[in-house]
């Protein structure tokens, strides 16, 4: 089963672009997610591509921003191609498919909204992020 769950904040806004054949609205941001155990002192975190598409991508568009803290659920896909110079290359990134707000209300947030390709967009959950290792799920 493909399933990916991360918690992490966005590193830059959201780039939006649209599909050719069916302008379909598409969301591209970097999340670094830090990791849960590290060496004593340091913190260590990855940074993960994360695609989205449709009605998720323009919750992303208007909604989230830069240095927010954000989880999401999807799936992992790994893309493979050769450059121009026949080198082969590849890509690994996280198609989300629903995106949580996880930032606390002291930092400006509402409650805790989801959307996904299959639910309104006015759909609320009460996902809530501890501050503490222990995950909600």
């Amino acid at each position: 089963m493909n399933i990916v769950s991360l918690i992490g904040r966005l590193t830059a806004n959201p780039e939006i672009r649209y599909t050719q054949t069916n302008n379909v609205m598409v969301a591209t941001f970097t999340l670094a997610v830090n990791r849960r155990f590290a060496k004593e002192g340091e913190k260590q975190a990855d940074f993960i591509y994360v695609t989205t598409w449709g009605k998720t991508a323009e919750f992303a568009s208007k909604h989230i921003s830069k240095r927010q803290q954000i989880a999401l659920t999807g799936r992992l896909e790994q893309h493979e191609w050769e450059n121009t110079e026949g080198k082969k290359q590849s890509k690994t990134q996280v198609i989300a498919e629903q995106i949580y707000f996880a930032d606390s209300k002291t930092t400006g947030q509402a409650d805790a909204s989801i959307l996904d390709s299959q639910t309104p967009v006015n759909t609320n959950n009460n996902f809530k992020v501890s501050t503490e290792d222990d995950l909600p799920f």
